[in-house]
């Protein structure tokens, strides 16, 4: 029943954020549209934001679809572009709001997570330090979430497709020759 609730809850979001802006959206308008009381709202979220940040992070995983490997991560990205068109009107809205960094974080998240497997796989055989391997991932996930971002900001006009051509380009053999960087030569 709870995973019921939050999802009627977010959808409800999702429904008055393509009327209105987020700042302008209380509790009260979201339960009386679900026909829930504001103490249910208030069991599952402390805040807008926290059923903001609760739909970034439970639609997280499905967008990606487990597209996390070495030879998927390409796809996986796309997954994201794809979410972020899909659900266009919420993540416009969560953008222009005060509170734009719950969508910043899903993004940073998200490439963090898909980066990190990759970059395992690459380095497996290497011997590279962990910290070192974060280093590269934390790198990487802020060039893929500012892309996106930079994407959103443009109003989602470039094709995500044209977009993951021109970045599977960039990056080929890029994960292995920074994994060399940093191996420790034994």
């Amino acid at each position: 029943m709870s995973q019921t609730t939050k999802k009627a809850l977010a959808s409800s979001l999702k429904k008055m954020l393509r009327l209105k802006p987020l700042e302008k959206i209380t509790v009260m308008d979201i339960t009386e549209d679900c026909d829930l009381n504001r103490q249910t709202f208030y069991y599952h979220f402390k805040d807008i934001y926290d059923l903001v940040e609760w739909i970034y992070a439970s639609e997280a995983t499905k967008a990606l679809g487990g597209n996390k490997t070495a030879d998927t991560w390409e796809q996986g990205f796309l997954c994201l572009f794809e979410y972020v068109l899909e659900n266009k009107s919420f993540v416009k809205s969560t953008y222009h709001s005060v509170n734009k960094e719950h969508l910043e974080r899903y993004l940073h998240h998200e490439s963090y997570n898909l980066l990190s497997g990759v970059l395992e796989e690459f380095a497996e055989g290497m011997s590279v330090k962990e910290e070192d391997k974060v280093f590269i991932a934390n790198f990487y996930k802020f060039a893929f979430a500012g892309l996106l971002l930079d994407w959103i900001d443009k109003g989602m006009k470039e094709e995500p497709k044209i977009i993951m051509e021109k970045l599977g380009i960039l990056l080929q053999g890029n994960y292995t020759n920074a994994l060399k960087k940093y191996e420790k030569k034994v």
